[in-house]
């Protein structure tokens, strides 16, 4: 089985990072530019702040590892053609008005190229009431309903929502796009040997709105379980949580569990004012969380920052460093885990790039090919070399089934991260068997998010919304007897996922070296904050800590103001995401070595999952050695770009718009239809805008402070320009373009009943949709599962249940 051959065309972020992780993965990627070059080598960062096509920073951080092209799209039809011809897989950032003005649309594509295999990553989707709307990172943080939950730390309701520094939101929904297409492209043979026989080809819809509204941690589940609508100035009810300041710098610090804050009452020495009543439990230190805070602040500032990071973790306390990224460069357990490689970049020569995401049994994909330059022209391959003996059919019946149809994943995870990629591993059609525990059942079941007046470890949303698609089985895991029912099921499963503690899973006479004895073929994914080996590997992790490791937490915060949180967790979605990637990258690598193929151990840490979307940070490291500083929703690139309060609404809650301004012809439509004044505020130049941005973003403020969000959005898109409303949680369950692309589920659930959650982000075009089966009940799958998979009959279920071995 060889590689894909991908043609990647529209640029843009998610397009080049998903063609990316595909090159990275060990396809042969063309890149389409068009005669100026993709936009991102406009971006920068640049050396000296000089614009240079050759040396923009992001540019080059996203495309290692490809080849390029350049032509015109709409006027070398037949060269595209040509290579649409030679492809296996596009994956295309065109918005969906280009792609249908080039026949480059799901229907045109299918009737084309039935064989092909594309992914169209936009900023909502190719179809519903939002699809033609234009869009930014910062609209799309909006429009996904993050920007309304960050940054989490500011009781002030007038502080407007906050986008997190980067690109993150498509980042982050590129990832999706790689695993997706990868699986569908791997599986969508008629036989052994794709290119030989008939393939049945696919149109992946992917909208970045969605993949942002499927990672909302708490925020769903607490509105549609609750009635609760969350807000970045809600309280918190774990604490402490909070970044505080050290002598030298500040450090994150979380308590989770009880038994967490009796470790850091114990490490601070046992103070009398910890052993109040007022602090007892977490209920109680919710109640008077500003006392909390400002105790442990005192203690926090007698420690230099690094020195109180190592000596909480000994004692398993979650605390991180806000590292900048000179700090992160020179870190030891990065260092050690190979996470800097080394490019030699023609116009720049040599300089450290963040590697990959994932260990692959202790190695990174390698950085074989440098970012291409500018204007290469590759010639499309001739008809007859494209074909490469494959025929295609376009009569093939289409499959039935997902990608994933057949794949079987045994699941022992827990909390977010982990399951967060086995669910999204279910959404692509794999069998997966959660295994649990009531002796020690899951947090997010014991989480009291249930609807009122219920409780119970089945009626928790926040169990219930990143469990989707499962089935559950409930084993001991403390007992013998239960280990080796596992052991009994390794042979009959394609992976293991697992986010246990660091060597809790050798603890259970589990490891990668048991599990390859039992299926020499087996693929074990290992989840963790820091990694499974590095001088770090056994401290706690949890995915609010990891930000600040990134050098995320630095820069992003409020105009001049210091880092802040990002409102959710999401490292952990972002190392689950990861985590299904590498799974689908590690299913393909296996079957195309066949009878050789050997088992793989993927160590998947959330740090550098989250890391690793730091690209245009790291870029202004390499290029200009300091850390970008907070600045707010603006943009070195685009101005006017921010949060614009509106009229508030009829309860008189604050409403919000996001509005970006790209180029120079958009700032004259807004100008015209704010009826601002350019003679007093600006000329059409970026940088006059950039020089006066307080008197422009005040002039802006005071047009959209007299409106609906939703009436400046209308306005403003009927002119091709970007602006969105800051979506609540309520917004984004109830949201119509959401809804009508069947992205939110309302399975019935046996306990809970039928109930708004986050669905799948992508959408097939020849394949079923929609999530299959609603969050298990816990152990309600044990029986199928020994049944169907090991053979077991009803005496053998029996007598496991006397001995208290399973449904327990």
């Amino acid at each position: 089985m060889q590689q894909p051959r991908v043609l990647e065309i529209g640029g843009g972020v998610a397009a080049s990072y998903a063609a990316k992780l595909l090159a990275d993965h060990g396809a042969d990627v063309v890149k389409v530019e068009p005669p100026q070059g993709d936009a991102l080598r406009r971006w920068g960062p640049f050396p000296d702040h000089q614009p240079d096509p050759e040396q923009s920073g992001l540019f080059i951080a996203l495309n290692v590892n490809k080849r390029s092209t350049c032509f015109d799209l709409q006027h070398d039809a037949e060269e595209l053609h040509r290579w649409l011809q030679w492809a296996d897989i596009l994956v295309s950032g065109l918005h969906p008005t280009a792609a249908r003005d080039l026949h480059l649309d799901a229907a045109s594509l299918r009737a084309t190229y039935p064989g092909l295999v594309t992914l169209a990553i936009t900023p909502f989707g190719s179809s519903g009431p939002y699809a033609d709307f234009q869009a930014t990172e910062l609209i799309l943080s909006n429009a996904g309903g993050w920007a309304n939950l960050c940054p989490n730390t500011h009781t002030d309701p007038n502080l407007p929502p906050l986008k997190v520094y980067g690109d993150q939101c498509q980042l982050m929904a590129a990832i999706a796009g790689a695993a997706s297409v990868l699986a569908t492209w791997h599986y969508s043979a008629t036989d052994d040997e794709p290119r030989s026989g008939q393939r049945v080809g696919e149109y992946i819809d992917l909208s970045v709105q969605s993949y942002v509204a499927s990672v909302l941690e708490a925020a769903l589940p607490v509105y549609t379980y609750r009635g609760e609508v969350g807000t970045r100035n809600h309280l918190r009810s774990l604490i402490p949580w909070r970044i505080f300041h050290a002598q030298d710098g500040l450090v994150f610090l979380v308590c989770v569990e009880q038994d967490q804050w009796e470790r850091l009452v114990e490490f601070m020495g046992n103070p009398e004012w910890a052993q109040l009543e007022v602090f007892a439990d977490q209920a109680a230190r919710a109640e008077n969380q500003d006392l909390v805070h400002m105790y442990v602040q005192e203690f926090v500032s007698q420690w230099r920052a690094e020195d109180l990071y190592h000596a909480a973790q000994k004692e398993r306390i979650c605390v991180a460093p806000i590292l900048n990224l000179d700090q992160i460069s020179q870190n030891e357990h990065l260092i050690a885990r190979s996470f800097f490689q080394t490019l030699n970049q023609p116009e720049l020569g040599e300089i450290p790039l963040l590697g990959s995401a994932i260990l692959v049994d202790g190695q990174r994909a390698e950085v074989k090919l440098p970012a291409p330059a500018v204007g290469a022209h590759l010639s499309p391959p001739a008809a007859t070399v494209a074909a490469n003996g494959r025929t295609v059919d376009s009569t093939a019946p289409t499959p039935a089934a997902k990608p994933l149809s057949g794949v079987r994943i045994l699941d022992l995870t827990w909390v977010w991260a982990g399951p967060y990629g086995t669910m999204n591993l279910a959404h692509l059609g794999a069998e997966v068997i959660h295994v649990e525990s009531a002796k020690r059942p899951d947090l997010y079941r014991r989480l009291p998010v249930f609807p009122p007046g219920q409780e119970g470890l089945n009626k928790s949303g926040m169990f219930n919304q990143w469990n989707q698609g499962k089935l559950s089985l409930s084993v001991d895991l403390q007992s013998p007897q239960g280990i080796e029912l596992i052991k009994q099921l390794i042979p009959h499963c394609d992976a293991v996922v697992q986010n246990f503690a660091t060597g809790a899973l050798q603890r259970l006479g589990l490891s990668f070296d048991a599990l390859k004895t039992l299926n020499p073929q087996i693929i074990l994914a290992s989840v963790s904050g820091y990694g499974q080996q590095g001088p770090y590997a056994d401290y706690m992790g949890y995915g609010p800590a990891m930000p600040g490791l990134t050098g995320l937490s630095a820069s992003t915060g409020y105009l001049g103001g210091e880092a802040e949180e990002f409102g959710l967790s999401m490292p952990d979605p972002t190392a689950g995401i990861t985590t299904t990637w590498a799974v689908v990258s590690a299913l393909h690598r296996r079957d195309a070595q066949g009878a050789a193929a050997v088992a793989q151990h993927l160590d998947i840490s959330m740090w550098e999952a989250t890391a690793v979307l730091n690209a245009e940070g790291w870029m202004h490291h390499v290029l200009h050695q300091t850390t970008p500083q907070p600045m707010g929703n603006r943009s070195a690139n685009m101005s006017p770009h921010g949060v614009f309060r509106c009229l508030d609404s009829a309860a008189g809650e604050p409403r919000w718009v996001a509005i970006a301004c790209r180029d120079n012809a958009e700032w004259q439509k807004l100008a015209q239809l704010a009826e601002l004044d350019l003679t007093n505020l600006t000329t059409a130049e970026l940088s006059d805008r950039k020089a006066c941005e307080d008197a422009l973003e005040a002039a802006l403020g005071r047009w959209t402070a007299e409106q609906e969000p939703w009436a400046v959005t209308y306005a403003l898109q009927a002119q091709g320009l970007p602006a969105f409303p800051t979506l609540s949680t309520r917004e984004v369950a109830d949201d119509p373009h959401l809804n009508a692309r069947g992205f939110i589920e309302r399975l019935p659930h046996p306990e809970v009943g039928a109930r708004a959650h986050a669905g799948i982000p992508w959408l097939f075009t020849s394949r079923p949709n929609g999530v299959t089966r609603p969050a298990p009940c816990l152990g309600a799958d044990t029986d199928h599962v020994l049944q169907t998979v090991l053979g077991y009959d009803e005496e053998q279920l029996q007598a496991l249940r006397n001995a208290g071995v399973i449904n327990v």
